[in-house]
């Protein structure tokens, strides 16, 4: 069950820390909160499917038993959450944190901010939150009339020491944003041509081929959409897959690049920046962890506090690695700088 928490009336999102300690004082209130994310219209067992009230532990606010088969339900079940050792407090602040915070945080800040014993736990909340950013039924962008799609391809990495000259350990990234128009003469039509972004899908490629970035295009873009390229070969299918494909020679000149597909060089340079400012040096294996929670940021830079309740709510049906897990691809190799070739 995916939980849709945009369009609920019942459930209040803190717009400043007061507000935040007022909504959620413990233990009890966080289980409330929740329990109304995943049940609106009141607990139904997932075991019988009873639609009754619970017998509730009052030392236990997380877990329910159903009056029909005796059966116990998780509130984490199913979650990021699942089987934590962490109280629920803990995960509404890291939620609240990582929602309200405008350029995100560091592992290490966010353990000094909660006040975490232990850099392993923080490592492993921030991951499983990133993995409820991302929404298991993704609808694909470009449904929106009069609205086209940029499309385009970088590099992640640097230079790094000790692997002789050149550089190294680098990884290619796809991307895909709507461009969409303001209206003329609005107070926020500051461009020139009232271009500005819509939303964003960003995903690691093993490659330049056009299975690969076909593939990618497919995956994220609506059939039918309009979509702005440059002229590699990588995108010669696209017209065969049933988009409106435009593909524009750049041959290195920035101005084509910032006349034809200046949103997606945007995109790219956000996200280098964002990386390069907040993480310093991100894991190859975790690479798209990082894409997906600055996604779940450019697409909600607009509402930044209801991404705290769309966070929570995302989280839902969704499971996560454990730590062991997390880090064993961690220590494996790290992109060491993000100055971008």
């Amino acid at each position: 069950m995916v939980i849709d928490v945009l369009d609920r009336d019942d459930l209040p999102f803190p717009h400043s820390l007061p507000e935040f300690y007022r909504l959620f004082p413990d233990e009890a209130a966080c289980a409330a909160y929740l329990e109304r994310a995943r049940w609106s219209g009141g607990f139904i067992c997932d075991h019988c499917g009873s639609p009754s009230e619970p017998y509730r532990f009052a030392n236990r606010p997380g877990v329910f038993r159903c009056r029909h088969c005796n059966r116990d339900a998780s509130l984490t079940a199913g979650t990021v959450m699942e089987r934590t050792h962490t109280p629920l407090s803990v995960w509404f602040w890291a939620a609240y944190l990582v929602a309200s915070q405008t350029p995100g945080m560091s592992d290490v800040q966010f353990q000094r901010q909660l006040g975490l014993s232990r850099y392993e736990t923080a490592f492993q909340i921030l991951h499983k939150l990133r993995v409820g950013m991302v929404r298991p039924d993704q609808d694909r962008i470009g449904g929106h009339p009069g609205d086209h799609v940029e499309a385009d391809e970088t590099w992640v990495g640097g230079r790094t020491r000790g692997k002789g000259r050149g550089v190294h350990d680098m990884v290619l990234v796809a991307g895909a944003v709507e461009v969409r128009q303001r209206k003329r003469g609005g107070s926020l039509d500051k461009r020139k041509t009232g271009r500005y972004a819509g939303r964003v899908r960003l995903a690691v490629v093993p490659d330049r081929s056009a299975k690969s970035l076909g593939g990618f295009i497919e995956r994220v873009v609506t059939p039918g959409a309009t979509i702005v390229t440059d002229d590699w070969s990588g995108y010669a299918t696209l017209g065969r897959r049933g988009y409106l494909h435009t593909a524009v020679p750049e041959r290195g000149d920035m101005q084509v690049a910032e006349t034809f597909l200046p949103i997606i060089h945007l995109v790219f340079s956000n996200l280098k920046t964002w990386l390069r400012g907040i993480h310093h040096g991100v894991s190859p294996q975790h690479l798209q962890a990082y894409l997906n929670e600055f996604t779940f940021r450019f697409n909600r830079r607009f509402y930044p506090f209801n991404a705290f309740r769309s966070l929570l709510g995302i989280a839902g049906d969704v499971t996560a690695s454990t730590y062991a897990e997390l880090y064993a691809a961690k220590s494996r190799s790290t992109i060491s700088s993000l100055n971008i070739s």
